[in-house]
């Protein structure tokens, strides 16, 4: 039998591929990019799904950094954003990150419970598909959606990393897959920037983070999985392992 990959959206999802598939956390804008640039630092990172769990969590890493947004508005006593530029920003790599998001962190929260839980953003897409094709026959790649929408930048990101599996002799799992790989695979990376997402980092004074997310595609070779409720190094891909390559931080 051939491998499969599916492309579904929002944390509810997740229970349908809890068995038998690697699951794939997406939010590009901006909870996995945000965890993913820590981790790539050298930062430990723990994605929560609440903000009690957040507050709980800080109360045990007495020196840790509370990161993030409910609704688009950062919580009290947070030191920043859900931002990988106001994080590349700071120089305290020693302190582990406390990450909340709307969505996101809570789909983190959700793969978690399967059996082998990974995360993805546009920079390290192409690095997650070569490591999964040469471990997991089923995989299903899960964007974080907002406010109900399967957000485009998610769809794109999902899609592209789908396709890098098709090269590998994966075939969509279904129709839906299939059609959303063809919509985005031949797209700039900029397609979605009209969309909620984008005019959202705009309005809030948060173009930064739209012009990092832009400026970094494929260009970490680097993959992240979640264990025990952080973000974890699972290695590099094999291509860039059998090359010597190490590339696995970047700057804003």
């Amino acid at each position: 039998m051939r491998n499969t990959v599916v492309i579904d959206c929002f944390p509810q999802s997740v229970v349908r591929y809890r068995r038998g598939y690697a699951v794939v956390a997406i939010d590009v804008v901006r909870a996995t990019t945000t965890a993913i640039t820590a981790a790539a630092a050298g930062r430990r990172c723990f994605p929560v799904p609440t903000l009690e769990d957040a507050l709980a969590l800080a109360a045990r890493h007495g020196d840790a950094l509370l990161a993030g947004e409910q609704r688009g508005i950062m919580p009290a006593g947070f030191h920043l954003n859900n931002s990988p530029t106001q994080l590349l920003a700071r120089t305290d790599i020693e302190r582990p990150l406390i990450l909340l998001s709307s969505s996101g962190t809570q789909l983190c929260h959700q793969a978690t419970r399967c059996e082998a839980a990974f995360l993805a953003c546009l920079s390290n897409y192409v690095a997650t598909a070569r490591y999964l094709a040469a471990r997991f026959p089923a995989v299903a790649l899960i964007g974080a959606g907002s406010r109900n929408e399967f957000r485009e930048e998610d769809q794109m990101c999902c899609a592209w990393l789908a396709d890098a599996l098709l090269e590998f002799g994966y075939r969509p799992a279904d129709d839906v897959t299939a059609e959303i790989i063809r919509r985005w695979r031949n797209q700039p990376v900029d397609a979605w920037i009209t969309n909620h997402s984008a005019c959202y980092l705009r309005s809030s004074g948060q173009l930064a983070d739209l012009e990092f997310i832009l400026a970094h595609v494929a260009d970490l070779d680097a993959v992240f999985a979640l264990k025990n409720a952080e973000v974890v190094s699972a290695g590099l891909s094999p291509q860039s392992a059998s090359a010597g390559a190490a590339k696995v931080s970047y700057h804003a």
